[in-house]
């Protein structure tokens, strides 16, 4: 942590994350009992193995959820704003989501064919995103792996670039970092045989200086970026950043593209449309099917020039590019539910008024515990920031990152009735979530605050 972001008590955070280890335990006794049954059979005890990174001595075992409530395997409910770290964004199961999932269960999950709702799919991507054209894949991972592809073979250019501390999935070509300026492959890599940084050069963001000379060069295919660094803490786009990037991608050459997975918090057409962004690729994934896995890319008339061009002359063969289960009638009649009933102007117009609530109640307690701390918001989506000033690109982010504040936290919220996501303590605001939900979330957060700070809770119905 820099000397301007003074550390929180580092006692009162330990002391507080044992107790509250302790407390979970004992509310769940059942979760503890699965957890000793899947251990077994799981790596890490779990079908995805970092479903265990909760900072919870053990995962707790949902057995219901929808809307903003969760029930636990020992009949606790909880209000969420983890929200499957944006999967469920709109809420879990949406009703017409559900609905969509029915209808199509009766006709047909997958047939390697387009469905009818291929033609209106389309059309509502079009409109929504401003890009003419499209492809379903099953995670954003995919999406992003299919945009690299495309845009090298577009181009005939190898080199990719990304920013220090982003993320874009599960995909190998992303998967380096700057140490002391230098780049390298990401620690803890498992499995990586190559030198990623052989085609992929990392920058900071908001660093000008570094991205003109980045692609200076003139062989970056793609700049792959996040409008807002999301994975690393929220890194916020210095003032006219977007459109210098804009500018110097074009003057070189290389295409761009906008991984909204994070900020379509931001509005229906996420960050690109809030902000006026110009991507060549757009991609979104997690919440786009309301929780069916499925993400989309899509591309400008410019591109699929480049693309078809590139088709003309390419030699027969496996393409690389595209799963099995991607595109199928059920993500696409799921996709369509979204489009059509959430992901609107009018649900985001609603739900935006309380996630701004969130926000202000959230300032208000760090500054009545004089915490060194602040809270940045894009959208429907907020954070609590371990620094008394925004990061500006992902070095500074996770210097400023605080671990053991950021699970006591979680774990305080938790035992009171209420789910944040472990990660640097992000939090989403989804049409379901209520004026009530919000008013329980600062009170947890008040009751954390008060123990980590050593004053008195400011809200009267703090949960102690």
């Amino acid at each position: 942590m820099s000397a301007s972001n003074p550390a929180v008590n580092p006692d009162r955070v330990t002391a507080l994350l044992a107790r509250e280890r302790a407390r979970f335990a004992d509310r769940t006794p059942k979760s503890k009992e699965l957890a000793s049954r899947t251990a077994a059979h799981w790596l890490n005890g779990v079908p995805m193995h970092w479903m265990v990174d909760w900072g919870t001595p053990y995962p707790l075992f949902v057995t219901d959820a929808r809307g903003v409530a969760l029930t636990d395997a020992d009949g606790h409910t909880y209000v969420d704003f983890c929200l499957g770290d944006t999967g469920a964004m709109f809420g879990h199961s949406p009703p017409a989501v559900a609905d969509a999932i029915r209808r199509q269960a009766d006709r047909g999950l997958t047939t390697m064919l387009p469905s009818p709702d291929a033609a209106i799919v389309g059309e509502l991507l079009a409109k929504r995103f401003h890009l003419p054209f499209w492809q379903v894949t099953a995670t954003a991972s995919d999406a992003n792996r299919s945009v690299i592809r495309w845009a090298r073979a577009a181009t005939g250019r190898r080199k990719l670039l990304v920013f220090n501390g982003c993320y874009h999935g599960a995909v190998d070509d992303t998967f380096v970092a700057l140490e002391n300026g230098k780049p390298r492959n990401r620690p803890g890599l498992v499995g990586e045989v190559r030198d990623v940084t052989a085609d992929t050069r990392v920058i900071e963001f908001n660093d000008i200086a570094a991205l003109d000379r980045a692609l200076a060069t003139d062989d970056v295919a793609l700049v792959l970026a996040e409008p807002v660094m999301t994975n690393c803490g929220m890194v916020l786009p210095e003032d006219g950043y977007h459109d210098v990037l804009r500018k110097l991608t074009k003057k070189h050459g290389t295409l761009l593209c906008i991984d909204e997975t994070h900020t379509i918090s931001s509005g229906a057409g996420g960050y690109t449309a809030t902000h006026g962004l110009d991507p060549d690729f757009f991609v979104m994934g997690k919440p786009i099917s309301g929780g069916v896995p499925a993400a989309i890319y899509g591309w400008s008339n410019a591109v699929d020039e480049k693309i078809k061009a590139y088709m003309a002359t390419r030699e027969g063969g496996y393409s690389g590019i595209g799963t099995t289960l991607s595109g199928s009638a059920l993500q696409l009649a799921c996709m369509r539910a979204v489009l059509e009933s959430i992901l609107t102007e009018e649900v985001y117009a609603n739900a935006l008024p309380r996630a701004e609530f969130l926000e202000r109640g959230i300032d208000t307690l760090i500054r009545h515990h004089a915490l060194p701390w602040h809270v940045v918001r894009v959208g429907l989506r907020a954070e609590i920031v371990s620094a008394l000033e925004h990061p500006k690109n992902g070095t500074e982010a996770l210097l400023f990152a605080h671990s053991e504040a950021e699970h006591a936290l979680h774990l305080y919220c938790l035992n009171r009735g209420v789910v944040i996501t472990p990660f640097h303590n992000m939090m989403l605001v989804c049409p379901e979530t209520s004026d009530a939900d919000v008013n329980r979330l600062l009170d947890a957060l008040d009751g954390a605050f008060a123990e980590i700070s050593g004053k008195l809770p400011l809200r009267a119905t703090a949960s102690h």
